[in-house]
């Protein structure tokens, strides 16, 4: 109800002038601000309100509240719609009760800004007293102010129906007011506005959903094009709805293009594969070829669900990856790189400096490589040379010893296999070192060690660069450099039907044999040297002195571990080492001794070196005590520790070796370790 003007004139005079009144006519809120505007002397006769003459505060306020005075706007012009004629206008206020815009009748907006009803006013409660906008600020509450319940004179023939705008953490932001004759208010005025200054905040609150669904649709868009990996999703219909550029790419399509189509167009294919697109079965690194308008694409693919609240299927996600792509990663992750170069190969000696000649040449070609050489003499490192100072030098660089893998593994190592091959094999298979070799060099450590059956597959490979993985039937072609190496005669195993003549012609288009150590007499203080330096900068050690005894020692040592032999040696000594003087009380035992070894060890060493075994539990009671000490030593050294192999070639059992370890001592030889840059 529009309250009595008469009585409210009556009680604002006596107000003003300190007079006894009732003041029952005046409403709570209305008589609150009148008090806050004594106390804020503000001058009731005032006949307009302060207005900024600089219109750069006004561009500036505007600009401040832009996101919200936006969305206002519209809301604006829908309430003047209904108003319009009636000498009603609308207006929008910044928290400080500024002016900001105004929309109406213009013969309305002239009478009005007589009082500075204007855009760059000041209407807050202690500028312009009590009023729709200023009083709506401090009570934080829609209010209607009519006519006398104005507390300045500049108001009084105006009714104001205001509502605060709340922004969408329902913090006040501004106010949304409707103002005319006060003649002509009525109260379902203020229900306008107060659904207008709903309006707006719905508004605000959809716009910043909206908002923060965009940026997070771009967050999502960034991260799908940063992925190196096709991404392609489906919807239930398994229509296509995302694909980022990396699928594109690997299936040469545009992603516009494959959007809004049947996933089976974009990716064709039939059984299994059908439900993998479709979304009934979930796959982890299937492999699979896609039929795309520039050929076959061979990737891997892995699907999974997209699902509501309730559980219901409601797309896929495929990841699709090139299987060049997988064959690098995994390359990386499994340290396919050959770090050692034909720098690391030290020497004098000509016949070795002759064998770096051959290699480098070697090198220089796409030819197989067949590095002959005892153990320890650095036929790994020089594999890693030859690749270094190849074409390939930036492929991978795979290395395996086919002597170190169990026989009935060797095969899915090197050629792969397929899901569901054996028991336990990987779900989606698994590529083997020739695939991840693509592109650069598979270096076969111990040939001669490869069961016959292996050796027919390799001959495949060498001679039709193709490999099928164990368990499957297709057939992936590779591009890979082979080289060998080996510590046998294989030419003597093939005469003894070890080993496949044709798979040895084919290993042995370029074979270089490597010197023994003991044949290199004047390059072992060299490499001693080397290692020694190498050693002290790992080990944060300093030897300032060597004992010149110590030389002769090692250069009368036969070093049948070869330079393998020679760094353990010297690691072992510096790990005994107190001081910074190295002398020959740190030498091995056996190197110590002068490197004395007796004429029957070498002879029987040399029959087991041409492939001949040793009758030792016969010969056990003629054959000196140091001798035989010598002989287990030697061939352990050769064998790199195996001790399965060198009781064959010494023709007794496991246990009796192991017997004799025991007695001599020589446990700790069972094992040696693997040289890292000879």
């Amino acid at each position: 109800m529009v309250p009595d003007q008469d009585t409210l004139k009556t009680a604002w005079r006596a107000f003003i002038n300190n007079q006894e009144d009732s003041y029952r006519h005046v409403r709570p809120i209305i008589m609150d601000s009148w008090q806050r505007c004594r106390r804020n002397k503000v001058n009731p006769l005032q006949k307009y309100v302060y207005k900024t003459r600089d219109r750069k505060i006004l561009e500036d306020k505007t600009r401040k509240n832009r996101e919200w005075l936006e969305v206002a706007r519209p809301v604006m012009r829908t309430l003047y719609r209904f108003v319009a004629g009636s000498g009603f206008i609308v207006t929008v206020a910044d928290t400080e009760g500024f002016l900001l815009e105004i929309l109406g009748d213009q013969e309305v907006i002239d009478d009005i800004a007589r009082g500075n009803f204007v855009p760059g006013a000041s209407w807050s409660e202690q500028n312009a007293g009590t009023n729709g906008v200023g009083t709506a600020l401090v009570a934080g509450q829609p209010l209607q102010v009519f006519s006398y319940e104005h507390y300045c004179v500049c108001a009084h023939r105006s009714t104001c129906s205001a509502a605060p705008i709340h922004g969408i953490d329902r913090t006040i932001v501004g106010v949304l007011n409707m103002t005319g004759d006060f003649k002509k208010a009525h109260p379902h005025t203020l229900g306008m506005v107060v659904a207008g200054a709903d309006a707006i905040n719905r508004q605000l609150v959809s716009e910043k959903a909206w908002q923060e669904r965009d940026v997070a649709n771009r967050f999502r868009e960034a991260l799908m094009e940063s992925i190196s990996e096709g991404i392609l999703a489906t919807d239930r219909n398994h229509t296509v709805i995302q694909v980022n550029q990396a699928a594109a790419d690997l299936l040469h399509i545009k992603p516009e293009l494959a959007i809004g189509k049947d996933v089976r167009e974009v990716l064709p294919g039939g059984g299994d594969w059908e439900k993998v697109i479709k979304g009934e079965r979930f796959i982890t690194d299937l492999e699979q070829d896609i039929t795309t308008s520039f050929g076959t694409a061979k990737i891997t693919a892995t699907s999974r669900p997209v699902r509501a609240h309730n559980g219901q299927n409601e797309g896929t996600v495929l990841v699709l990856t090139a299987i060049n792509r997988v064959r690098k990663l995994a390359q990386r992750m499994s340290g396919a790189v050959a770090r050692l170069s034909f720098a690391n190969m030290i020497g004098e000696n000509p016949g070795f400096k002759d064998c770096l000649t051959q290699a480098k040449s070697a090198a220089r070609s796409n030819s197989t490589v067949l590095l002959l050489g005892e153990s320890g003499t650095g036929k790994d490192v020089l594999a890693q040379a030859i690749h270094n100072e190849s074409l390939r030098a930036g492929g991978p660089f795979v290395a395996i010893n086919c002597g170190a893998i169990p026989r009935d593994l060797i095969g899915s190592e090197l050629f792969g296999y397929t899901e569901g091959a054996f028991t336990g094999a990987k779900k989606g298979g698994s590529p083997g070192k020739f695939e991840l070799a693509d592109g650069g060099t598979v270096f076969l450590d111990e040939i001669g060690d490869m069961p016959s059956e292996l050796q027919t597959t390799l001959l495949r490979v060498l001679e039709q660069k193709v490999i099928t993985r164990i368990g499957g039937s297709q057939v992936v072609p590779v591009n890979v450099r082979v080289i060998a190496a080996t510590n046998r005669d294989l030419a003597l195993e093939v005469e003894r039907g070890n080993f496949r003549r044709d798979l040895y012609y084919r290993l042995n288009v370029v074979s270089i044999r490597l010197m023994p150590l003991r044949e290199r007499k004047e390059d072992i203080a060299l490499l001693f040297k080397h290692f020694l330096d190498r050693l002290c900068t790992q080990a944060g050690k300093s030897v300032t002195s060597i004992d010149p005894a110590l030389w002769p020692l090692i250069k009368a040592y036969a070093w049948p571990g070869n330079v393998r032999e020679l760094q353990n040696a010297v690691e072992r000594a510096l790990h005994f080492l107190n001081d910074s003087s190295l002398g020959t009380e740190h030498l091995p035992e056996e190197v110590r001794r002068g490197g004395v070894i007796s004429k029957d060890s070498t002879a029987i060493k040399d029959r087991v070196n041409s492939g001949g075994s040793v009758a030792f539990n016969k010969q056990a009671e003629t054959v000196d005590v140091e001798d035989e000490k010598n002989i287990i030593l030697n061939l352990l050294h050769e064998n790199g520790g195996n001790v399965s192999r060198v009781a064959k070639q010494l023709g007794i059992a496991r246990t009796t070796l192991y017997r004799k370890l025991a007695k001599y001592g020589l446990q700790r030889n069972v094992i040696v370790a693997s040289n890292d840059d000879t």
